[in-house]
């Protein structure tokens, strides 16, 4: 364990950043290996994978649910020193983390050609989207613990063991991707088929690592069967964290969604250069996310522990640190946004379609940085409405007008980016604004209970 009450905040965001960084990198290499060995084998492959991946914000929206709240309790028992809370919240969410991967696996292989029927352009795309699907949920499913024991680890301050599992998972894929999806030294190629089962074994055996430390190597928290059994009393805290946080991560799946269905007569082509482009843009968001999941543990810790002026100084110094690596990476896309998506594809009118994307969408990466950063306080915090909240009122914004512009006249698909662009940016300023009157309510919380505990 940690101790994140301590020290230079600065130093301790960056500390803490560098080795969430270094794991998302390796996750960056992740997509773009997929992407790589997908590209080659046409436009449907890569609009269906590119489709089927939105369902991962679906996903990843259910393990936000487990990964923000497990972090938010945790780091406040452990500000609190209340190791017994910690252990006891860290087996819920493993037992909370089984029940909702069967339920993933069995509603994502359901519902898996229904979904790919209603977004996809054509009937190539919706076959090859499908097929990666089927073999792309079981790693999903088994996300939920893997994010469950990353979550327990970051909370107690700890983040280069999960650092060092993703990077294991990436050189697994990396040398799973060309053996499956192009048959390289098999003969049998498996196509999309192939890239779903290369990352499926892969979290398998993340999994596994994973585990393996924490019966090894854990020592503030560990595995106990006999606190798997639910107590929906921290069920339910858990729930008030973490659903608005996953709704928060869910409207980004209705976000991509919603795009791919307006875009759709434009062709697989369009689809393509959508998803190259959205594939790049979640791996630019690496850094900022990296510092963004630094702030939450220090936040919740300092919190926890009663040090509001620590908790104010954090929040500060991660908005003006994550604004700082945006304006760069706005700078390098800028410069010439094709050339992003050139090792990737070689055809105009994908190239077109993504460089469009990424060079007017990266006018609000600052603003993109001042959410993610916005978010990570919230969780800290223990209030994820407010996060939730902001990103709502994004999309009240941008379906609205995106449906309305795409059914006039003269529809250009640069319009759909300048709409989710200045949807963007409300929204950075509406999470601003309440984050600073979330620390408010907070501080004068804490002062009322001091003021009490003082005079009792």
């Amino acid at each position: 364990m940690r101790d994140l009450t301590q020290g230079p905040i600065t130093k301790t965001i960056i500390a803490m950043a560098a080795p969430v960084a270094a794991g998302m990198l390796f996750q960056t290499l992740y997509l773009l290996v997929d992407l790589f060995f997908v590209s080659k084998l046409g436009d449907a492959a890569i609009a269906g994978v590119g489709s089927a991946g939105t369902l991962m914000f679906m996903v990843m929206a259910i393990t936000q649910i487990l990964g923000v709240s497990t972090v938010s309790l945790m780091s406040q028992s452990v500000g609190r020193k209340q190791q017994a809370e910690a252990n006891k919240v860290f087996n819920q969410s493993m037992a909370l983390a089984i029940v909702l991967g069967v339920l993933t696996l069995a509603g994502g292989l359901l519902t898996a050609d229904a979904y790919m029927g209603q977004i996809a352009a054509d009937a190539p795309t919706r076959e090859q989207g499908a097929t990666f699907l089927r073999w792309f949920i079981p790693g999903m499913s088994m996300q939920f613990a893997l994010m469950a024991m990353a979550s327990a680890l970051r909370a107690t301050g700890i983040v280069k063991p999960g650092m060092l599992v993703q990077m294991v998972t990436v050189i697994l894929n990396t040398i799973l991707a060309p053996i499956l999806i192009a048959g390289w030294g098999t003969g049998v190629p498996m196509g999309v088929m192939g890239a779903g089962l290369a990352s499926s074994i892969s979290v398998t055996i993340g999994i596994v690592i994973l585990v393996y430390y924490f019966i090894k190597q854990e020592k503030y928290v560990q595995f106990d069967t006999k606190q798997f059994s639910p107590d929906f009393a921290v069920w339910k805290r858990m729930l008030d964290i973490g659903l608005p946080a996953g709704g928060e991560m869910l409207l980004m799946f209705v976000y991509f969604a919603v795009i791919y269905m307006v875009i759709q007569d434009f062709g697989a082509a369009a689809q393509a250069g959508f998803s190259i482009g959205g594939r790049i843009m979640q791996s630019i968001f690496m850094p900022t996310m990296a510092i963004a999941f630094a702030i939450g543990p220090i936040v919740g810790q300092n919190y926890g522990a009663g040090h509001i002026d620590r908790v104010k100084e954090a929040c500060k110094t991660g908005i003006i640190l994550n604004a700082a690596v945006m304006l760069v990476v706005t700078i390098v896309v800028q410069i010439n946004p094709q050339l992003l998506m050139r090792g990737f594809t070689q055809e105009p009118a994908v190239l077109e379609v993504g460089g469009d994307f990424l060079r007017i969408i990266s006018l609000n990466f600052i603003a993109q940085g001042v959410v993610f950063s916005c978010s990570g306080i919230f969780q800290g915090l223990g209030n994820t409405r407010p996060a939730l909240l902001s990103s709502t009122i994004r999309l009240l914004i941008f379906i609205p007008v995106a449906f309305v512009i795409a059914h006039r006249a003269g529809f250009q698909l640069h319009q759909i980016w300048y709409v989710s662009m200045l949807a963007v940016v409300i929204q950075a300023v509406v999470s601003y604004t309440l984050v600073q009157r979330e620390i408010r309510l907070k501080a004068h919380a804490h002062h009322a209970v001091a003021t009490a505990t003082a005079t009792a």
